[in-house]
């Protein structure tokens, strides 16, 4: 093994040892490669590998409590803190950006199976978070008014429409739109999310980012599967026919002005 390829080895076996539940098996990870070191020299590795991996920890807490704030309030700072770092260590960022890092979370928490038994709409709620989360960071869209012209030159089979950036639809069994919005803006208030999730009431959510804001609101009947549908690059009438309960006409101009639709494209 040369020296590029030995030295290469060490940084991976350093990264992996920051990810290991436990201390003593991060060092056992890079035992190989400080053999032979002074016992006082190990004690300062060993402290120093510490220190890495209990910062790595604290950040995964913040990052997560960024992009999931009412999970975090829901589940309470200790709970939620060893969320943070079990997530840590079984699904370590895969890019330097960790703005990007967490979108694995939803589904991560699907699998404790324990707490969804007791919380179960806490996924969804969730993927409503990183919905908005992500949202923030997609890619910008123009809008571009003048090519609705289609919608009248073109029949509805070669056409599409052009949504913004991050839409996104989820239909879910609990009311998960009033319980984000509670959280995050007060409306409605935590009593009356409460009284809905104990009702049983279930509420679909729309996500799609109003200009530079991302925001929430609660779905039309069938706009999931329209949106679902059009993000798929399916024609208007193919769309219209997957979400037969969905009143186009009533939809469309306030999803114009709203930011949702931003053009037609001709197929």
């Amino acid at each position: 093994m040369n020296s590029t390829t030995s030295l290469a080895a060490a940084q991976q076996a350093l990264l992996q040892a920051l990810y290991l539940p436990r201390q003593s098996d991060a060092m056992k990870n890079i035992a190989t490669y400080v053999q032979g070191i002074r016992a006082d020299d190990q004690n300062h590795l060993e402290r120093g590998l510490q220190t890495y991996r209990s910062n790595g920890h604290a950040l995964a807490q913040r990052v997560l409590v960024a992009a999931y704030p009412v999970v975090a309030e829901l589940l309470g700072a200790e709970s939620f803190d060893a969320l943070s770092r079990h997530f840590w260590q079984s699904h370590a960022p895969a890019r330097g950006d960790l703005a990007q890092w967490g979108g694995e979370f939803p589904a991560f928490l699907v699998a404790l199976h324990d707490l969804v038994s007791e919380e179960p709409y806490l996924p969804d709620v969730a993927r409503i978070e990183w919905a908005l989360h992500a949202s923030a960071t997609a890619a910008d869209g123009q809008a571009d008014m003048s090519s609705f012209t289609l919608l009248e030159s073109h029949e509805p089979s070669a056409v599409t429409l052009l949504l913004s950036a991050g839409a996104t639809g989820l239909a879910s069994r609990f009311p998960v739109v009033s319980i984000v919005q509670a959280h995050l803006a007060g409306e409605p208030t935590l009593q009356e999310a409460g009284e809905r999730l104990r009702g049983q009431v279930q509420e679909a959510a729309l996500v799609w980012r109003q200009g530079l804001k991302p925001s929430l609101r609660h779905a039309q009947p069938g706009e999931v599967l329209f949106i679902a549908a059009l993000q798929e690059n399916r024609s208007l009438a193919d769309s219209l026919a997957a979400a037969p309960a969905l009143d186009f006409n009533q939809w469309l101009v306030p999803a114009v002005q709203t930011g949702l639709l931003l053009g037609a494209s001709a197929l």
